[in-house]
């Protein structure tokens, strides 16, 4: 199990900060423009969601 939670954090993890930049991103332009930003959030939630479970995974399984 660790060393699947290795892998998603060496190959996923730039991809999902990445997203999460970009979507972050495109959240500000649209709010300054008072513009719908549903799918944005939706995406950035969770692309940081996964970036954060994947870290407390890799160090759950480091302390055991």
């Amino acid at each position: 199990m660790f060393d699947f939670f290795i892998i998603i954090a060496t190959f996923l993890l730039p991809i999902f900060a990445i997203v999460f930049c970009l979507n972050l991103v495109a959240i500000l332009k649209k709010v300054k423009e008072e513009e719908f930003t549903n799918g944005n959030t939706i995406l950035l939630t969770l692309s940081f969601t996964a970036i954060v479970y994947t870290f407390s995974m890799l160090i759950i399984q480091t302390s055991s």
